[in-house]
């Protein structure tokens, strides 16, 4: 422990404060709770619930007064409908033990508390209780080790075992709130540092979680979990090469680790390496009996790693194997829908239905069904179904989700007030002058994994990924905990010196190697990139940047219709993808004024209608001959990681020209939202 060099980040905002009101019936409870007045803690919990109190806490402490009152069957059934409500809580399960130990059932009452311990391994009380119950039933190891566990946490500052398990139960404010206080207090502690970057890593506040990380195993070198987090950060982070890197250094000592060689190969598929990827996962699943879920999501991985590659039957295959091994494992099913190419049948429909249907199902199991029916259904061109699906699998996920379109809009802004012609005219000399990076932006569904493809059929580009770099740097320019509405980011970019942008793109350039082979131009295709042209310029004045775009009501609705494996969070409601359309035309008719020819225009539709004049416009544009195998994009093997893989494995598509027409009548909200957009994404821009 030494005194903190830096105050640890804060991840919560002040206005994620607990409602006073309720905490202040909480406290009510504990008190009762502390001086073992359960009737008086009965009454006061009945009467907040009564009232409309719905924290789960409260029903935790009803529950707890009702077995210390000698009402174990009442607190049975209270305890079980919490668990329905609240499946991620500890508290309940723990309470569950207690009750079948009064019961004097052992068996149940250790099934309950392991599945405590599942969900939060710091609660020493029922260590204790494990380490009798399994003295009792015989099972010696067991108890030693219990007891073990038991005195491990003891050794612990009593502040971080409370936070530990407050994160463990989702209660990441209060987890946050008494690490950083006790950083605050006590000063750097490995355990309390891990924990806040866990924290931050729970919040997707990765960078912050990463420099914690960092610190830990700088420090202490053989804190094997913390080097597993990092690895996991960096996973997260797109940093792959980094990740294998410490990934490596954890099997050196633990070569057998199944859980590592997990990750190791999951490094591997970011890296684009899928058949050795695919060969380290079927290792895994082949020298070990794992667990069903664990087991499934293997199988769901060596799947992915087919579909990328081309290979869909033995995709499909693995995907099958998945749900064999997982019945309900909806992320199986809609991958198997995702192929675009693959039809569910009469059987696989009904079964969808039915586990949809399941009340304890999960809510991302429930999420990927609702998916998955909508394009079994818009298959069999039962539209009316199909939108029912979508619209609740949309809901589901919209309510789940943290998007805000105002921050998206306040970037829309600043980039507008920030980059004028006068602030690139004052900078022309900056940046590389290569055209190495050929950037594809726009939006999802737009039609950039087509040009992707194209390109990438040409001799001399090479097709990569959808880099993460140029949005990760943008992170990086937000600075250390970041004012989400006041931020630094574009702002600062008049700030920087020449040199930095320089910098930046010999970095950019060192760290997309891993992705190339050699060939002159290489492809980024992160579509959200189009909110950062301007940083882009200034690194690299001279690269190619091609916007692909679609018509709005086909790129909306085609965005709604897909889950996204992750990001793209403005995909979810109606609303939000409309707001999102119109302020990425807005901030695309800002580029063209203040870089006139800087970025090219390629429509989807036009590329569909006429494939040679398109691909010679493009060719033209980044500077390469034409060669007749652009035109056959669709013979050209490599790996493809988005929705539409198969898609551009085919001759050109045109089904999604007109697709949205099937569900017109329950589109007019969209048509409303967007308003002028309909029309103004092919009006020229007045330079």
């Amino acid at each position: 422990m030494s005194e903190s060099v830096n105050p640890p980040p804060s991840f919560i905002s002040t206005s994620d404060l607990p409602d006073p009101t309720t905490e202040a019936r909480i406290e009510i409870l504990r008190e009762h709770l502390r001086v073992n007045q359960f009737s008086q803690l009965f009454n006061s919990a009945q009467e907040f619930l009564n009232e409309g109190f719905t924290d789960r806490r409260i029903k935790y402490y009803f529950s707890l007064a009702l077995r210390n009152l000698g009402r174990i069957d009442e607190a049975i059934n209270a305890l079980n409908e919490l668990v329905r409500t609240e499946p991620r809580y500890s508290r309940p399960y723990q309470e569950l033990g207690h009750c079948y130990v009064a019961k004097r059932d052992a068996v149940a009452a250790i099934a309950h508390y392991r599945k405590a311990l599942e969900i939060n391994p710091a609660l020493p009380a029922v260590w204790d209780q494990l380490a009798g119950l399994y003295k009792i039933v015989g099972q010696v190891a067991l108890s030693q080790d219990a007891a073990r566990q038991a005195h491990a946490i003891r050794q612990m500052p009593d502040a971080i075992v409370i936070a530990t398990g407050a994160f463990a139960d989702g209660d990441l404010k209060l987890a946050e709130r008494l690490t950083r206080d006790f950083i605050l207090r006590e000063g750097d502690h490995f355990e309390a540092m891990r924990l806040l970057a866990r924290i931050g890593v729970a919040l997707e506040i990765y960078d912050d979680a990463e420099i914690l990380l960092r610190e830990v195993v700088k420090r202490v070198p053989d804190y094997h979990a913390a080097r597993q987090d990092l690895a996991c950060v960096l996973l997260d982070r797109h940093k792959y090469i980094e990740a294998k890197r410490e990934l490596d250094q954890l099997l050196k000592g633990f070569p057998e680790n199944k859980h590592y060689q997990t990750l190791l190969a999951s490094a591997v598929v970011g890296l684009g390496q899928h058949r050795e990827a695919i060969e380290l996962y079927k290792t895994i699943i082949a020298h070990e009996d794992k667990e069903p879920k664990a087991k499934a999501e293997i199988e769901l991985s060596i799947a992915h790693s087919y579909k990328t590659i081309g290979e869909t039957d033995q995709a499909i295959h693995y995907y099958h194997q998945a749900i064999a091994s997982q019945p309900n494992f909806g992320d199986a099913y809609w991958s198997l829908a995702n192929l675009k190419t693959y039809r569910f049948s009469d059987a696989d429909l009904s079964a969808m239905e039915a586990k949809a249907a399941l009340i304890d199902l999960n809510a991302e199991d429930r999420i990927n069904l609702e998916f998955a029916l909508a394009k079994a259904y818009e298959d069999r061109k039962t539209f009316a179904s199909a939108w029912q699906h979508y619209e609740k699998g949309n809901q589901l996920k919209r309510a789940a989700s943290r998007y805000r379109p105002d921050l998206i809009e306040l970037n829309t802004a600043n980039q507008k007030q920030v980059c004028t012609r006068e602030f690139f005219a004052a900078r022309q000399n900056y940046g590389l002058k290569i055209k190495t990076p050929i950037f594809i932006l726009g939006l999802p569904r737009s039609g950039s994994t087509l040009l992707e493809q194209i390109l990438a059929s040409h001799s001399q580009v090479e097709g990569t990924l959808e880099l993460a770099d140029i949005p990760r740097l943008a992170i990086e320019l937000q600075g250390y905990n970041p004012d989400l509405n006041n931020p630094r980011y574009p702002k600062v970019l008049s700030d920087l010196p020449a040199e930095f942008f320089a910098e930046q793109a010999n970095r950019y350039l060192k760290e997309t190697e891993v992705y190339r082979t050699g060939k002159f131009h290489f492809i980024d295709k992160m579509p959200n990139n189009f909110r950062h042209i301007g940083l882009i310029h200034l690194m690299f004045p001279e690269a190619p940047i091609i916007d692909a775009r679609r018509e709005p009501m086909a790129c909306c609705f085609g965005n709604f219709k897909q889950l996204f494996a992750r990001g793209q969070e403005f995909t979810y409601s109606i609303d939000d993808i409309a707001r999102y359309y119109r302020t990425y035309l807005e901030l695309m008719e800002h580029w063209d004024r203040v870089l006139p020819g800087r970025v090219l225009r390629v429509h989807h539709e036009d590329v569909v209608n006429d494939l040679e004049g398109s691909v010679r416009r493009l060719l033209a544009y980044c500077g390469l001959e034409f060669e007749p195998a652009c035109l056959e994009f669709y013979r050209t093997e490599r790996s493809v990681r988005t929705a539409s893989s198969e898609q551009v494995r085919q001759p050109i598509y045109r089904d999604g020209l007109t697709q949205w027409q099937n569900f017109e009548q329950w589109l007019d909200p969209l048509k409303v939202k967007l308003g002028d957009a309909l029309t103004r994404y092919r009006a020229p821009v007045d330079v």
